[in-house]
């Protein structure tokens, strides 16, 4: 159940970028934020649509915020803070539920270990200051910035239309291009480059982050490749500038577009 709500998470993080991509305007950590208000989203049955059903709680709401500033302005004698000290970087999410339940529901622990958060404190919502919801009963859970689920928003945000390279080089275009193969109708009628591109024995590596790849030729001959600045060493690009490119850029253009090697921004492609 957790990787099917782990899924959820991630998908209304997405709508969260997407739609409300205010909540993150002030923040250095965008993706932390989307994350933090997808759970409250979800929780508090927000969500205009959801890949698994989302149990309904009546009287539930989701509070959350820095650990570290709401210890600085509580406090510091409300129950919590015995329990668990104020943590630097972590987020700490207040859930509120009706004191019916025995034990916190099942869809708040589900979402909160998709989420990677961990349990500190469970009590009466009035035992720690929270006089609104008296009546309720308040799980607490910390969640600290840079956690792994992050990396996996980002990978959605990222427009492979328009990826940025940490360089801040444009990489969109090298994977726009046909991907073409040898056993491709249309490979009879490329053009000269581009058919030794395709045929002849190359390795290709990824050399440097931003866009710069290793070419290794059959004859033993290496040559950098920019695919950012769609330059490359070997002598035909540096004497004749071919329009397309060498032989080379294309066959690094070839080999990011069918996932062999990673894409410029260093990232693995997605069949790895």
């Amino acid at each position: 159940m957790t990787d099917q709500y782990l899924t959820t998470v991630l998908d209304e993080a997405e709508r969260v970028a997407e739609h409300h991509e205010q909540v993150a305007q002030s923040s250095d950590n965008p993706n932390h934020e989307y994350l933090r208000y997808a759970v409250l989203r979800l929780l508090e049955e927000e969500a205009d649509e959801t890949s698994v059903e989302i149990p309904q709680i009546d009287g539930l709401s989701v509070g959350y915020g820095k650990d570290k500033a709401m210890y600085e302005s509580w406090d510091d004698d409300v129950e919590w803070w015995e329990t668990v000290p104020p943590q630097e970087a972590c987020t700490r999410f207040r859930v509120f539920y009706p004191d019916e339940y025995d034990a916190v529901p099942r869809v708040i622990v589900d979402v909160m270990a998709a989420l990677g958060a961990w349990r500190v404190w469970i009590g009466s919502a009035a035992a720690c200051g929270s006089y609104d919801h008296r009546e309720r009963r308040e799980v607490h859970y910390l969640w600290p910035e840079g956690h792994p689920v992050e990396a996996l928003v980002a990978n959605r945000l990222q427009d492979p239309e328009a990826a940025v390279a940490p360089d801040g080089g444009r990489s969109g275009d090298v994977r726009d291009r046909m991907v073409v193969t040898e056993h491709s109708p249309q490979h009879d009628d490329l053009e000269p480059r581009t058919s030794r591109a395709v045929d002849e024995s190359m390795a290709v590596s990824l050399l440097e982050k931003g866009g710069l790849y290793e070419v290794r030729s059959a004859s033993g001959n290496w040559y950098e490749v920019d695919v950012i600045s769609e330059s490359c060493t070997c002598p035909d690009w540096r004497k004749r500038t071919p329009d397309g490119g060498c032989k080379h850029l294309r066959r690094v253009d070839q080999e990011i577009k069918q996932g062999r090697v990673p894409r410029p921004d260093g990232r693995l492609p997605s069949n790895s």
